[in-house]
């Protein structure tokens, strides 16, 4: 997992490296040698304002992990509508359109369509601003979907779940532990969203069971 360890050792200086399996995941310890006059320690960094995922900074796999929230049962959706959605992002992204270098965060409705739509270069901040948008417009999050332009991890999972939302697509894979935590939390994840159809990794009974056995959906 962590290549070579001798290699590993000699460029960061490590003095010890162990890796603890859990039964969530694998926790690596490592121990850092400090070198007199070592250059990495002439260099002093300081980051005044850090931003991220949520998980920088998390020293635990308890921590990082976190039992998301329980959602609503919600609303359902047949396979057009999410495909519908996923389709009506890419017009109302003006700051992609124009660098093709941001991803999005909405939130559809099958009453209103695109409700709330936030851009940002990291998935993360577009997912959470739209989801202040959504709590400052005092929007029922139980009626729509949150639809995004990214892949689906553990972290968005949870962002969605705090927001109320039972569905959340993407237009591309969720890793193997943001499934886990969308069956958990009682989400309809549905990912590798695209014109040719969807696939369903959690929760299927929010969406129309009769065209997932036509073949518009795939249940994975």
């Amino acid at each position: 997992m962590f290549g070579d360890f001798q290699g590993l050792r000699q460029a960061f200086r490590l003095h010890r490296l162990q890796q603890i399996r859990q039964r969530i995941g694998i926790e690596c310890r490592q121990r850092v040698l400090i070198v007199p006059g070592d250059e990495n320690h002439q260099r002093r960094r300081h980051i005044a304002g850090p931003t991220g995922c949520g998980l920088c900074g998390i020293d635990s796999i308890a921590e990082a992990v976190r039992p998301a929230a329980i959602v609503t049962k919600g609303r359902s959706f047949s396979p057009r509508e999410l495909m519908t959605a996923t389709a009506s992002l890419s017009p109302l992204q003006p700051i992609n359109i124009e660098t093709r270098a941001v991803h999005a965060a909405a939130f559809w409705t099958p009453s209103a369509g695109v409700v709330a739509l936030r851009e940002d270069v990291g998935r993360h901040n577009a997912l959470d601003k739209l989801a202040g948008a959504i709590a400052q417009s005092k929007i029922d999050a139980s009626e729509g979907m949150v639809v995004l332009t990214s892949r689906v991890s553990v972290e968005m999972v949870q962002k969605t779940a705090a927001m109320g939302t039972p569905v959340m697509v993407a237009v591309s894979a969720p890793t193997a532990l943001a499934v886990g935590i969308a069956k958990a939390a009682g989400i309809t994840l549905v990912a590798v969203s695209r014109s040719d159809g969807f696939e369903v990794f959690s929760h299927p009974d929010r969406i129309n069971p009769a065209a997932i056995r036509q073949g518009t959906a795939h249940v994975a």
